[in-house]
Order: structure tokens, then C-alpha cells, then sequence
């Protein structure tokens, strides 16, 4: 039989050895309840106030562009003024550059690309040639002739030029394939550079 020494010896260690996993238990929960503390503000926080999102703070962003359209008697290239996307790589600018082309005039001047074609792609190189890629509409519903192509082709190239430093010349697509012409009457095998004999004194656009 134990003594009375041995038992409140043992009931000691119990009490201390309850004790000791009621410390352990506390802990745990005070731990767990600090975590789901923080995790909650965390997400509370993040609801708050978002992460920025640089890209998308600098799409917002606009620059005035120069978009050249045909005047009536598709002689000269005639500047309206836009506000577009700023994007600090080339071929983005071009894009946005072309999306305002292919949106139209918007004081009366003539549309250089039928209403239904749309950009695919732009491509820009190190030699500064910019690839252009639109859907089949342009050759489906564009209505040819020597001065509509033309007009198509350099409202096009002059657009870009002016408007981007980094592109040289321009180069147009189908689909991501070359094509021979248009529709039969100027080569776009080749890329083609500005000419500024075509173009005609600005004209804003009025807001």
C-alpha cells in the first residue's frame, strides 16, 4: 500500500499533469482563435482595399492620336483627333491605334476599311515593320479599285507612323497570311511606308 506522502505525491503530479494539458488546450485554441483573426482582417482587408493593378491603372490611361480618314473626293488622308489607351509597348499602341480607325469618322469624312472588318493581331519587328492582321471581311467586303485601296493602305500605314515612332512601315495581313492585294489593283506584298504627299491639314474633332 502507498503512504500518504506517495499518494499526495501522485495526486500532485495529476493535478500538475491536467494542468499542464489544460495550458497545452488553451494555447491551441488561443492560437487558432488568432489565426482565424488574422485570416478574417486579411480577407477584410483585401475587400477593402485591392491590390493595384498597375496594368490595368495604366490602360486607363489616354493619349491624343492622329487617325486619318479619306476626304470625300479620296484624294487627300484627313486627321481626326482621338483619345485613346496608352500602352507603352508598340504594338498594344497599334492596336488601340487601329481600333480608332476601324471605328470611322466621326466628322463627316470617309471610312477607309468596310464596317465589318476586325483587327486579329499586330505584330511589330526590330526593323520597326508592323504586321497587321484583319479577318477576310477586308477583302470580302471591301469595294475595290486603285483609289479605295490606296486610300485603305495608307490611311492604315500613315495612321500608324505618325501616331507610333517605333513603326517604320506596315505591312497587311489576312489572317495571319500574306496576301497579293486587296482586291487586284496595288502589290501588298511588301511593307509600305508612309507617304505624306497624301496627307491634308488636321482637323479636330469637336467634343
Amino acid at each position: 500500500m502507498s503512504t500518504k506522502k506517495q499518494r499526495r505525491s501522485e495526486n500532485f503530479k495529476d493535478r500538475k499533469k491536467k494542468k499542464s494539458t489544460r495550458v497545452v488546450y488553451l494555447v491551441a485554441i488561443i492560437g487558432g482563435v488568432f489565426l482565424l483573426l488574422v485570416f478574417f482582417f486579411v480577407i477584410l482587408f483585401n475587400a477593402l482595399f485591392p491590390p493595384v493593378d498597375m496594368e490595368a491603372l495604366k490602360k486607363k490611361e489616354k493619349r491624343i492620336a492622329e487617325i486619318y480618314f479619306s476626304d470625300p473626293q479620296e484624294r487627300f488622308l484627313v486627321a481626326e483627333k482621338r483619345y485613346i489607351y496608352k500602352a507603352d509597348d508598340a504594338a498594344e499602341q497599334a492596336k488601340e491605334v487601329v481600333k480608332a480607325l476601324l471605328a470611322g469618322s466621326k466628322t463627316g469624312n470617309v471610312n477607309t476599311f468596310p464596317a465589318n472588318v476586325t483587327l486579329k493581331d499586330v505584330k511589330v519587328d526590330k526593323e520597326g515593320v508592323a504586321q497587321v492582321t484583319f479577318n477576310d471581311n477586308l477583302i470580302k467586303s471591301h469595294p475595290g479599285g486603285s483609289t479605295a485601296e490606296m486610300v485603305t493602305i495608307y490611311s492604315l500605314t500613315n495612321t500608324l507612323t505618325s501616331n507610333i515612332p517605333d513603326i517604320k512601315a506596315v505591312k497587311i495581313l489576312v489572317n495571319g497570311k500574306e496576301l497579293s492585294s486587296i482586291k487586284g489593283h496595288i502589290s501588298t506584298v511588301n511593307p509600305f511606308r508612309p507617304d505624306p504627299d497624301l496627307f491634308a491639314p488636321v482637323k479636330e474633332e469637336k467634343n
